[in-house]
């Protein structure tokens, strides 16, 4: 569509594939991402011993698995943003079908691990958490959907791409997985609004979820308690939320000190979804800050690129897979100083766990293919000889 209105510009013809990429490519956001890992790694030293200690491991056993889906994460990610964005797009559907699929059988072949929730596969070496490889192809599918709606004649996608949401969210909610629905449901919202929706539907959509929230609250007794728990002005010492939070106070400005926190000893998850709180007890305020700005840079440089895009498709899947990225981390460190109800869930690139960095490799790999510089058509293009 949006050749036939603005004509098809051509790119730099014989380019060979590697200079293309990196002549395109947005650096700062990839250099931000392989800083998260490296600090995820940092930090997976001095959080995951104890935990191996307590399993009968060798002390660095999940830290050496995280460097090798580190690897992976990293490869698929570079991999993916060499793609073209209708390849993305081609490959994204499939991995959205296979990961609907999985999610479906889910609460019959699936496990919970005896954390209440069923969320994984068991593979024995490994486990797979097919909600966080959904999420990525859902936002390109709903992204290509509402691009659709637009067109003349086109399908209503925007429909299809809500009832594609709502089926989700219904099977996340099932698991019980609430952070996961809330942030697929948050994904489409974003693109739904930059779309172009009435406010006047999104205010409904708000007050929708708030019904929901209470509505789960009174029938789900997992969700009650995460609820009841943050709302308690008291905090339980003995409770993970009541170790990340004193250990966040104790860490100050600069933290303890490499290897003296103790909260790695009290936690069970503190390499993954409380890792934010090991950051802040070692190494202080000045870590976490740095933290932050990481990931505020991977959102702020992909919006700004996404809104010089013409292509309606590229600009709601970039705008959708960045978002995401964003909230996701703003979930984990909210939870962690009790901003936010406990979620489960990891911090991007530094918490531990395969499905996740895996799954967010392949995310950020297509937000880089998607905010490549390309011809938009404008006079700067013509005259840089690329028009």
């Amino acid at each position: 569509m949006t050749e036939m209105v603005y004509g098809a510009v051509p790119e730099r013809g014989g380019e060979p594939v590697l200079p293309r990429w990196w002549r395109t490519i947005d650096k700062w956001t990839m250099s931000c991402v392989l800083i998260l890992f490296g600090i995820g790694l940092l930090l997976g030293l001095a959080s995951s011993p104890p935990l191996a200690s307590r399993n009968g491991f060798d002390p660095f056993h999940y830290v050496e698995r995280q460097a090798l889906f580190g690897v992976l994460a990293l490869i698929a990610m570079l991999l993916t943003s060499m793609m073209s964005p209708t390849l993305v797009r081609r490959l994204a559907v499939l991995g959205f079908l296979a990961s609907f699929v999985a999610l479906v059988f889910l609460p019959v072949f699936g496990t919970d691990f005896g954390k209440g929730a069923v969320r994984w596969y068991s593979l024995g070496f490994a486990s797979v958490q097919p909600s966080e490889f959904l999420k990525p192809g859902f936002v390109v599918v709903a992204a290509w959907l509402i691009a659709a709606s637009h067109e003349i004649n086109g399908p209503p996608g925007r429909l299809w791409s809500f009832a594609l949401c709502m089926a989700i969210v219904l099977m996340l909610v099932m698991q019980p997985d609430f952070g996961q629905a809330c942030l697929v449901l948050f994904g489409w919202g974003v693109m739904y609004f930059v779309a172009g929706a009435p406010m006047v539907l999104l205010v409904g959509m708000a007050g929708a979820v708030v019904l929901g929230g209470m509505l789960a609250y009174s029938n789900s007794d997992h969700f009650a308690r995460r609820i009841d728990g943050f709302l308690n002005p008291d905090v339980d010492p003995t409770t993970q939320l009541g170790y990340a939070t004193n250990a966040i106070r104790e860490g100050g400005l600069f933290g303890v000190g490499v290897g003296e926190g103790h909260v790695k000893w009290s936690l069970p998850d503190a390499h993954t979804d409380f890792i934010i709180a090991v950051a802040a007890e070692e190494y202080g305020l000045i870590l976490v800050l740095v933290v932050i700005a990481l990931y505020t840079m991977i959102v702020v440089r992909s919006l700004m690129r996404l809104m010089r895009e013409r292509d309606m498709f590229i600009r709601l899947a970039g705008t959708g897979l960045a978002c995401m990225f964003g909230v996701q981390a703003m979930i984990n460190m909210g939870v962690a100083v009790r901003l936010l109800p406990a979620k489960g869930m990891t911090l991007p690139f530094v918490s531990y766990g395969g499905s996740s960095l895996i799954a967010g490799g392949i995310a950020v790999g297509m937000l880089l293919a998607f905010t490549r510089s390309r011809p938009q058509g404008e006079l700067g293009d013509i005259l840089r000889g690329r028009g």
